[in-house]
């Protein structure tokens, strides 16, 4: 087939002087093809012409030969490693030519290391500033912590240790692999900083949960330069982290401000508000985001399942399932069906998750992760199919985490299963190398505590007490005026706390006239008093932030509470009461899911 690049075709062969040099004229017009080249087939003729009629004396050679690999890495990285081994002494633009192709190939990331390391070894030539970054990607996307440290004392042998973009590129490999305290070191002593340098440890500090320390970042580089969408991402994904709403609004205030950049319609930071919003308790806001996009990709679709998913909107995440399927012409993937699933198991649709359970294996043919039976065994065992749902555990082809054993285990004692049992699953959390224990004597106690068998509760309390086992203290937050409110049970340190706890003598009022009757089954697990039980109940962490709240609160806007444990029974009952006495929504976060309490009602319907 002909070289169609052209109209003027590559001669067979080339005029040849007195002295047998090759024509500077014909090194030319080879680089004018490889520059108009278009696919594979016409560069294997360009590069069969040059095999023929090029002089490895001639100075131009090597350079048409990196062009060649320059565009057979980017089209057949097979091709291009033939190449490479025909071209002697090849310099430091070939060496990082291959190694950057391999560092960008999805499954050839170990070769890239290799050939670095062949680099090094041969010694021919010495690896140059563009050639770390490659490595280092390399190096962050396998975690292969050693080799990155090996590179990166090849930066200070080779005195590059001061070059930006090669330590963006460490500071990128070092947070990749979960090594803040190395990443901050190199950021630290950076004596000239770009704004992907403040992006890539912002980046950095968020992915690793460090949200108010990516924040405290973001404030300082403000003085230094105008954040731009990758930063804005960051901070997205920080205030998500720390259902920040104010921040997060800020934000999405900020990215609309910058219309010339067109960050508003970009797909990835519309995905991660669509998040925030979710997090945030702000269903709403992030309905409206996605709607308003001008483009989705599956990301998106997933972020908006997942949030109607987690506020209990099952059938509204089940449509959005239904109009991707069907409208677009995308397929969903397994984190899709992770919400699905969660949809399905926060409104107890077990027919509804075995189909989608089934339709993920048999019609898309996605293999289940541990994450897809977590959801199906809760939903099981929530919904008092206890013993199918430990034939499912039984039955998984992976071996089941705590988190799924504790999932059993907080159905057996809402479910009020056997304590044998109860006993039997205690022992798989316990034998779990992720497990935490805490979570599991209390549920324990729990158990014992609904048989009345008080005895078992004291052992279990001292077993805690000797193992210096402690429970998780119950933590409540609130946000009024772009200021976060942290509350714990019983909390007396906030600077408001005679005015807070004035007001719960007058919601204790209320809830008497509104014919309130406490529920002790999650009070303190002893035999006490009513008395103190109620007392316990009332100093709960979300009894002292919707105090705080009521009494902060403009009129009409919702109040909203995250709490780190899942809201008991108790609180539960009076949230829905508060609700209609005071005539303001309540948005609350807990462990699992949100609730959304109205007119005295809350969105779970008292399944949760």
């Amino acid at each position: 087939m002909a070289l169609a690049i052209t109209q003027i075709q590559p001669p067979s062969t080339i005029a040849i002087d007195n002295n047998g040099r090759s024509s500077i004229t014909h090194q030319n017009h080879l680089l004018r093809f490889l520059r108009e080249c278009k696919n594979m087939s016409q560069l294997k003729q360009i590069h069969a012409q040059a095999l023929r009629t090029t002089s490895t004396n001639n100075p131009q050679t090597p350079f048409v030969y990196s062009r060649i690999l320059h565009f057979s890495s980017t089209a057949d990285i097979d091709y291009a490693f033939r190449v490479f081994d025909r071209i002697e002494n090849p310099n430091s633009f070939v060496w990082n030519t291959l190694i950057r192709a391999c560092a960008r190939s999805v499954d050839r990331k170990e070769q890239a290391m290799e050939l670095y390391c062949r680099m090094i070894e041969e010694g021919s030539v010495f690896p140059d500033k563009y050639t770390f970054p490659f490595v280092l990607s390399a190096c962050a996307y396998l975690f292969a912590f050693s080799e990155g440290k090996q590179a990166h004392a090849h930066v200070l042998k080779f005195g590059f240790d001061s070059d930006v973009y090669v330590n963006n590129s460490l500071i990128h490999f070092y947070t990749s692999c979960g090594n803040l305290d190395f990443a901050r070191k190199v950021f630290d002593k950076m004596c000239e900083r770009s704004i992907v340098s403040w992006n890539v440890m912002i980046e950095g500090l968020v992915q690793l949960g460090e949200f108010d320390y990516g924040l405290k970042l973001f404030t300082e580089m403000q003085n230094l330069f105008e954040p731009n969408g990758y930063t804005l991402q960051s901070v997205i994904n920080a205030c998500a982290g720390l259902s920040a709403l104010s921040l997060g609004m800020w934000a999405h205030a900020y990215m609309l401000r910058m219309s010339d950049t067109g960050l508003e319609s970009d797909v990835l930071v519309n995905s991660c508000l669509i998040d925030m919003y979710c997090k945030c308790g702000s269903l709403e806001f992030a309905r409206q985001v996605f709607e308003r996009m001008p483009k989705r990709d599956i990301t998106s679709w997933n972020s908006m399942i997942l949030g109607f998913a987690m506020h209990g909107k099952a059938e509204a995440a089940l449509e959005c399932f239904a109009c991707l399927v069907k409208t677009q012409r995308l397929k969903p993937n397994s984190i899709t069906f992770v919400g699905v699933l969660s949809a399905c198991n926060h409104r107890g649709m077990v027919d509804e998750g075995w189909k989608y359970f089934h339709m993920m294996t048999t019609e898309y043919k996605i293999e289940p992760r541990l994450e897809h039976y977590g959801c199906l065994v809760d939903l099981l065992a929530r919904a008092g199919f206890i013993d199918e749902a430990l034939d499912l555990v039984t039955n998984m082809p992976m071996k089941p985490d705590a988190v799924i054993w504790r999932s059993l285990l907080a159905a057996c004692s809402k479910q009020k299963a056997s304590v044998e049992l109860s006993e039997e699953v205690v022992k798989q959390i316990l034998g779990s190398e992720e497990a935490d224990s805490s979570g599991a004597y209390v549920l324990m106690s729990r158990v014992y505590a609904s048989a009345s068998r008080w005895n078992d509760v004291g052992l279990v309390r001292k077993l805690m007490a000797d193992e210096g086992i402690t429970k998780e203290p119950g933590c409540s937050s609130i946000e009024i005026d772009g200021i976060t409110n942290e509350f714990f049970s019983g909390d007396t340190s906030h600077p408001r706390r005679r005015e807070i706890y004035r007001f719960l003598d007058v919601i204790k009022h209320k809830l008497k006239i509104a014919g309130y009757s406490p529920d002790y089954s999650q009070a303190p697990l002893v035999n006490e008093h009513s008395d103190t039980k109620q007392s316990s109940l009332e100093s709960h962490s979300e009894r002292i932030a919707i105090a705080f709240g009521l009494l902060s609160s403009k009129p009409g806007v919702p109040i909203r509470i995250f709490k780190n444990l899942r809201v008991c029974n108790d609180c539960h009952a009076v949230f829905k009461l508060l609700s209609s006495i005071f005539n303001v929504e309540i948005v609350m976060r807990d462990r699992a899911r949100f609730h959304h309490f109205k007119d005295g009602a809350c969105s779970c319907m008292d399944y949760w």
